[in-house]
């Protein structure tokens, strides 16, 4: 029997939880596998250098450009088009507008509008994405930031 003010030093007392047998470890050594657990416990994901521009790369689709994003050379002139120059701009934007041939590939994740469906707003293009035969497709990154503004009904 333990008297008052003694302390039992057994391996249970909460004093003293563990054996002097290798602390913890050591215990939890003897009532576990633990060379099974560390062969078989998850190490989680390896070191990755994911970037965020893969993410946007284009997949491996058959026919997709193999070229820097933009269109510089796909396009023709809005002023060109008959059919635009009822847009509520003058000939001078119109000129500033390059509008995407159809058939050209869009670029994924790049911002687009359709002139012939302006309420629709922009898009942002998904792989494998291109002009249709009846689309007027300009692309944001080629267009000043206020004539696109304006484009959109966000003028001032």
């Amino acid at each position: 029997m333990v008297k008052r003010g003694q302390h039992d030093q057994s391996p249970g007392d909460r004093r003293k939880p563990f054996s002097d047998e290798g602390g913890p470890a050591g215990r939890h050594a003897r009532t576990h596998d633990v060379d099974r657990e560390r062969a078989t416990r998850p190490t989680g994901p390896g070191d990755t250098d994911d970037e965020f521009a893969d993410d946007l790369a284009p997949l491996d689709v058959p026919g997709a450009p193999t070229h820097q994003p933009g269109h510089a050379d796909e396009g023709i002139s809005a002023d060109e088009i008959k059919s635009l120059h009822e847009l509520d701009l003058g000939s001078d934007e119109l000129a500033q507008l390059q509008v995407l041939r159809p058939g050209t590939r869009l670029d994924q994740g790049s911002v687009y509008v359709d002139l012939g469906n302006l309420a629709a707003g922009e898009f942002t293009a998904m792989a494998g994405q291109e002009v249709g035969a009846d689309g007027s497709v300009v692309a944001k990154r080629e267009t000043d930031h206020e004539l696109w503004n304006r484009l959109l009904g966000r003028e001032r």
